[in-house]
């Protein structure tokens, strides 16, 4: 089976000369998730953040057959659905529908598919009574439910999400385990806690100053370095 995700020796240096990326490489086949551990600072973000070419480093990195570089990045990000930690930097229009339109006008989409496929995401989401809604209006489990959404819109292949239950109660984060199972795409989860990520990934791969140093089960992982299950900041 070839991986929707090919990384071999990805290497990145900030400009400050922290090498946030050292050698890594890394799979994501169709249909799994993978939970991307480690402690602040590990490189977690830095590594996503080159699936679909918001960093560069060295190394090769290719998204369903796709080399990430300039040429491809189009491409790239319609099959990459990123959805961010703070569901506050990905909301910005006036209405929920607007926001979950955004994307696919954005890159052409005539006026009544959009609305059919942003119609379509919020119903996956479970939010199609808010379409008029403000997002400011909606509580945090509601907000990262129209940023899924948002993203949903696209038809990606692939979603990554960054922390996806910082600042859920603990009713809406089960809401979003719950939804977050029975979608389709193959996944990267980026967290600090196990449950979650137990709970939803078929194996995980740790980082730490940089570096794959080990992959298993997220139990495996978990249990090698004894890993506490508690939220951080994004690193």
């Amino acid at each position: 089976m070839e991986p929707l995700i090919e990384v071999r020796g990805l290497r990145y240096r900030y400009e400050d000369g922290t090498q946030a990326l050292d050698g890594i490489d890394f799979d994501l086949f169709p249909g799994e998730t993978v939970a991307l551990l480690g402690p602040n600072g590990s490189g977690k973000t830095t590594f996503v953040h080159h699936l679909n070419g918001l960093l560069t480093g060295e190394g090769l990195v290719k998204v369903c057959g796709l080399t990430v570089e300039p040429c491809n990045f189009a491409q790239v990000r319609r099959k990459t659905g990123l959805v961010f930690q703070d569901s506050d930097e990905q909301l910005f229009m006036p209405t929920v529908l607007e926001d979950v339109a955004f994307g696919p006008l954005n890159v052409g989409g005539d006026a009544d598919s959009v609305r059919e496929a942003a119609l379509k995401a919020l119903a996956e989401v479970g939010m199609e009574n808010a379409l008029k809604k403000a997002p400011y209006h909606l509580s945090a489990g509601e907000k990262k439910r129209v940023a899924l959404a948002g993203v949903l819109a696209m038809r990606p292949d692939i979603l990554i999400l960054d922390e996806p239950t910082t600042f859920l109660d603990p009713p809406a984060r089960r809401d979003l385990i719950h939804l977050l199972r029975g979608l389709p795409q193959a996944k990267i989860l980026i967290t600090h806690d196990v449950s979650l990520a137990s709970a939803l990934a078929d194996r995980a791969v740790f980082l730490r100053k940089g570096k794959v140093v080990a992959m298993g089960t997220v139990v495996e992982i978990a249990r090698e370095y004894d890993w506490e299950a508690q939220p951080g900041p994004r690193d």
